[in-house]
C-alpha cells in the first residue's frame, strides 16, 4: 500500500484497514509456521503497511490536537 493511497482514506477506513491487515498478518504467520510460504517477504510488507497506517492515524490525531490549541 502506497502512502498516496493511505492519505486518501478516512480515519474510519484507516482503522478498518489496520484490522484487516492485522488479521492478514496473523494468517501469514500461521501459514509460515506450518509450512514455509512461497514469499516470506510478504510478512515484512504487511508489518510495514500496518506501521504506515498507524503513523498516519497518529499524524491526524496530532494535527487535530494542534488545531484545537
Amino acid at each position: 500500500m502506497k502512502n498516496s493511497e493511505i492519505l486518501e482514506l478516512s480515519t474510519e477506513e484507516l482503522v478498518a484497514k489496520i484490522g484487516e491487515e492485522k488479521t492478514n498478518l496473523t494468517k501469514l504467520k500461521f501459514a509460515h509456521a506450518v509450512s514455509a510460504i512461497e514469499n516470506p517477504t510478504r510478512i515484512t510488507k504487511v508489518r510495514k503497511d500496518i506501521a504506515r497506517l498507524n503513523t498516519e492515524i497518529t499524524k491526524r490525531k496530532a494535527a487535530s490536537a494542534s488545531d484545537k490549541n
